[in-house]
């Protein structure tokens, strides 16, 4: 049984580590004997060593275990108890793909049992060459071998492979063989990957809580579709259902551990998180796993970072990402520390950890002067747009909903529409005209998403404020969509959390190509909306209709007409 994971590999000693509590000094010393048994390279065990470890367990009544190098040194001897032993702090391999840990541990079963879950457990998670449980006989003598290695193929229902069992004395397995063939398979699985995929290679792990708003299919599929906008490639999704996350690591100890084999069974690098981690379970995962986690909120402040083409944009999202990091700024290891003094210094000394965050909440103070002056800036833009009394009509919607898309189509603009989440970040104005030398402003905005974290919002306040000065709202829906009426939902919930929630919208379904007609009727009578296909320009006559009736009905308030009630208060 694994008692830690963290920390480097160290030099090697004579201690004997694990359950020592209650062995006299003459046992220990017999143990501590075990280090200078030495095993041929090509042998598992010795005889002699196989021999001394189980007479020994079997006076003791408690399990011994040899952690071995690939030169057949003992690098470590630890001591259990009857059940299980607890394994000393190797540290953890994360130096690429196709790499083992260069150990291999022999212990034994006191009761004759085969490989434990623990002892495949720890093959996998510490990438060991090889586990062998030697179990004892009667006189005290080595009985039956039992052993497994990892399985290269990521396909197996199982990360390892266990060996048929075999007499103890007739344990004839090559390991350094058997290491060189797993090490050449899993190296031939790393260089296809980098031929054949581009970006870090993710596992999913969905906690699905009691009396959640949305189903798990729907929040499984829309962080799938944020790791494809990312460049992120999922190899699979893990799941567990809770009625309230675990205040540790989110999910259960148990299910964690699950995760971790099978991340390291496909190879991933990355653990994305739905829903959002705080700092603390951020942190904890990451030092349990040795994996980088991340959670939605992250992956969305990533994309908005790749997709932010504006000076303004990358302010905005700059300055969300540090507020989101900072309280997730932990220092790995305490005995790099580094500490800084005299002139400049904070008192005595400032560790490394204590000199990021300072100059993180530095930077973002100057990024919230830089920020505060953009408000100012389309103050003067929007004054220029009343002075020539031009009604403002802007686009709102879930994200990917077709938006800039639909602002191309009407106007004859090339911004940029593609099939990805937040593929538009900055506000986009371009000039409608209408008949009669009529004119209007036509703002393409920041798409919502559902939970949208709480620092994007604040950073792009000063953008969705365009939306306060708008005279009325389209709320673009993409009605192809099974989860179209939580987007609806969401986009209502933020404008309101936005204070624009009794400005006038439209509601129109875009995408209503993709649905069969009697399906598209039914959810165009259940809601009253406008059908449109932003592809299509001839499909929009009747949004521009009710765009013109609703702007400019003289002597009356702007609400929705009686036969389709699409345009709204509140």
């Amino acid at each position: 049984m694994l008692a830690g994971r963290a920390g480097t590999r160290g030099a090697i000693t004579s201690e004997v580590t694990g359950n020592t509590k209650g062995l006299r000094a003459s046992a220990v010393r017999t143990i501590e004997r075990l280090y200078e048994r030495r095993v041929r390279p090509t042998e598992v065990v010795s005889a002699e060593l196989a021999a001394n470890l189980c007479r020994l367990s079997h006076e003791l009544r408690r399990q011994l275990g040899v952690l071995i190098d690939r030169r057949g040194q003992p690098e470590h001897v630890v001591v259990g108890d009857a059940s299980k032993l607890w394994l000393p702090d190797i540290g953890r391999l994360r130096t690429g793909h196709g790499r083992l840990r260069g150990l291999r541990l022999v212990h034994t079963h006191l009761r004759g049992e085969e490989l434990t879950n623990d002892d495949l457990t720890d093959l996998a998670l510490l990438r060991l060459d090889l586990v062998c449980a030697l179990t004892l006989g009667a006189d005290g003598q080595p009985a039956r071998a039992f052993c497994a290695h990892l399985n290269p193929d990521p396909a197996a229902g199982d990360p390892w492979t266990i060996l048929p069992a075999v007499a103890a004395q007739q344990l004839a397995l090559d390991p350094l063989a058997l290491v060189q063939e797993l090490e050449s398979q899993f190296a031939r699985q790393g260089s296809g990957r980098a031929a054949g995929q581009v970006g870090e290679r993710a596992l999913l792990v969905h906690l699905g809580l009691d009396r959640a708003a949305r189903s798990p299919a729907a929040c499984i599929a829309e962080l799938k579709e944020l790791c494809r906008t990312a460049g992120v490639v999922v190899l699979d999704t893990v799941t567990q259902r809770r009625s309230r996350p675990d205040p540790r690591y989110a999910v259960g100890r148990g299910k964690l551990e699950q995760i971790v084999l099978r991340a390291n069974q496909l190879g991933a690098e990355l653990l994305v998180f739905d829903p959002n981690l705080s700092p603390a379970q951020a942190r904890a995962i990451s030092e349990a796993t040795d994996l980088k986690v991340i959670d939605r909120a992250m992956l969305i402040l990533d994309i908005f970072a790749q997709h932010a083409q504006t000076s303004e944009g990358r302010l905005q999202v700059e300055a969300a990402q540090l507020r989101y990091m900072m309280p997730r700024l932990v220092e790995k290891n305490t005995m790099m520390s580094r500490l800084t003094g005299g002139i400049g210094g904070r008192g005595p000394g400032e560790t490394k950890l204590e000199l990021n965050r300072r100059r993180a909440r530095e930077r973002v103070t100057r990024l919230n002067r830089q920020l505060a002056q953009l408000p100012e800036q389309r103050q003067r833009r929007r004054a220029l747009r009343e002075a020539r009394e031009l009604p403002v009509v802007s686009i709102v919607g879930y994200t990917n909903a077709g938006k800039s898309t639909l602002l191309n189509a009407l106007t004859n603009s090339d911004a940029l529409a593609a099939d990805q989440l937040f593929a538009t970040l900055s506000p986009l104005s371009r000039r409608l005209r209408f008949p009669r030398e009529r004119e209007v402003i036509l703002t393409d905005t920041v798409g919502f998403i559902h939970d949208l974290p709480q620092e994007v919002i604040e950073a792009f306040r000063a953008t969705l404020e365009e939306l306060r000065n708008a005279d009325l709202l389209l709320q673009l829906v993409d009605v192809s969509d099974n989860d179209f009426r939580a987007h609806i939902a969401t986009v209502q919930q933020t404008l309101t959390d936005l204070e624009v929630g009794e400005t006038p919208r439209l509601l129109v379904f875009n995408k209503v190509d993709r649905l069969a007609p009697d399906e598209l009727a039914a959810r165009l009578a259940e809601f009253g909306a406008l059908p449109i296909c932003a592809l299509q320009a001839e499909s929009c006559r009747a949004l521009l209709e009710a765009v013109a009736q609703a702007l400019w009905r003289e002597g009356k308030p702007i609400t929705a007409p009686a036969a389709a009630p699409a345009l709204s208060e509140n």
